[in-house]
């Protein structure tokens, strides 16, 4: 099928997709997958690719979803069945007061953000979050959507997370020069797309935290707290694990150290997301738990009640990632892109458009920002461009793929599950900031562009 077809399709399934969760409250779990078949029939899958496209794609997102927030989950609950939430949401506050709470957990995801994932980032740092919302009791999205905004600028613009790196490869970019590049432009977008925006939707939305992150909210003291240091070194092992894992692969693209090396693979094994919360569970597990004295059965039964919560963010968010892989299954990624080829557009114009229209149309921004430098390499290799114009077309790509996360995104559901809201909500806040952090993110890259 065609372009115009496709973008026809894929937008009345956005249409019908909201109008049953929104106006006839169809559990979005059944909504998504209806309307995943639907759209798989009207765009010509064939009948019997229907049921293995469907799955595949669940699956595919399931696999990785249900790892990281399962694990993070039970990280989460010791975290904060302990004790150590609180104690760390009180000493951030002493240290830069409640009006700066906000900015100080933007500022802490920033950097936390550097080597982990959007996804794992957001859920060791939820019990945080949430533990200051509850101390300071104002709206959650104050404390909650700066930090969200933090890990989706790193996760996006910056090495050594794979799109970015990717994008770079299909370029030939100098990655040393854009992740310094990103790492002056990520405070900038960050604090205008995250910590600003922040603070006006939590004015226009001021609903407070009713529930703890994986289970019922802990009222009651407790009597032997982990120190400060206690829970930073459980929250850190995580991330020490993961950055030994991505620092690994920048040293591969860089070709300096050999992948096919034993010890290599066996240390980004270890490094890699799932293994990394595994082992920092465990740890947790022997310094948190036997800190209040609960072992065997009762330390199970406080791993246990932090799963139950978190089954429907899981289920929904691998549905949201079906309805993305029927999106991509039908073409119209490659359709758009190709008909967006013959326009004549400036290349760093045309990188960004691209990334834009494959973001909208299948929702994944790693297979946006990859995708579109695909498709948009040998215009930029074949240019007369500076190693700096490259490196801003880089980031322009990568501003594309960010572009207006909604309902065929996977993270459009796992933020808005977690942090409570409906899908109306959700499109208000989350999609509008991925919106603003497009933007502002390709105004950097197109300045850069022209003054260089």
């Amino acid at each position: 099928m065609s372009a115009g077809p496709l973008l026809g399709i894929a937008a009345a399934a956005v249409l019908l997709l909201l109008v049953m969760i929104i106006r006839f409250k169809v559990h979005a779990f059944l909504a998504l997958i209806v309307v995943s078949l639907l759209t798989a029939l009207a765009t010509r899958i064939p009948f019997d690719a229907i049921v293995p496209t469907l799955v595949q794609s669940f699956g595919g997102t399931l696999g990785a979803v249900a790892l990281l927030v399962g694990l993070g989950a039970m990280l989460g609950k010791l975290v904060e069945y302990s004790g150590g939430a609180r104690v760390l949401a009180d000493r951030m506050i002493a240290l830069f007061g409640e009006k700066r709470a906000p900015f100080a957990l933007g500022v802490a995801s920033l950097l936390m953000g550097f080597p982990i994932f959007f996804d794992a980032g957001l859920i060791v740092m939820l019990p945080i979050i949430f533990a200051v919302a509850r101390r300071l009791g104002g709206p959650i999205l104050l404390y909650a959507m700066p930090a969200a905004a933090a890990f989706s600028v790193m996760h996006v613009f910056l090495p050594p997370h794979p799109g970015p790196v990717t994008a770079s490869e299909f370029y030939e970019a100098n990655l040393g020069l854009l992740m310094l590049t990103g790492v002056v432009l990520a405070f900038p977008m960050w604090w205008i797309s995250g910590y600003m925006w922040g603070k006006f939707v939590a004015r226009r939305h001021p609903f407070t935290l009713s529930k703890a992150l994986f289970g019922e909210l802990q009222e009651e003291e407790v009597s032997h707290p982990p120190s400060v240091g206690t829970v930073i070194f459980i929250l850190l092992l995580p991330l020490l694990l993961i950055f030994m894992n991505t620092g690994l692969d920048f040293l591969r693209s860089l070709g300096t150290v050999d992948e096919s090396r034993g010890w290599f693979q066996l240390m980004r094994a270890i490094g890699s997301t799932p293994v990394a919360l595994l082992i920092s569970t465990l740890v947790a597990m022997l310094v948190l738990g036997r800190r209040r004295g609960v072992e065997g059965s009762a330390l199970e039964k406080v791993l246990d009640s932090a799963l139950a919560p978190i089954c429907s963010v899981v289920l929904i968010t691998g549905a949201g990632g079906m309805f993305g892989g029927v999106l991509r299954a039908s073409g119209i990624g490659d359709a758009l892109s190709d008909s967006l080829g013959d326009l004549g557009l400036p290349v760093i114009v045309a990188a960004y458009l691209v990334a834009v229209i494959i973001r909208l149309a299948q929702g994944s921004a790693t297979v946006a920002l990859v995708t579109a430098a695909g498709l948009m390499a040998p215009a930029v290799i074949g240019g007369d461009f500076s190693a700096m114009q490259v490196v801003a077309i880089t980031l322009a790509t990568a501003a594309g793929s960010v572009f207006a996360g909604h309902v065929n995104d996977s993270g459009f559901w796992l933020v808005g599950r977690l942090l409570g809201m409906d899908v109306k909500t959700t499109l208000k806040t989350w999609t509008v900031q991925q919106t603003l952090e497009s933007l502002v993110g390709f105004a950097f890259a197109y300045l850069i562009f022209v003054l260089f």
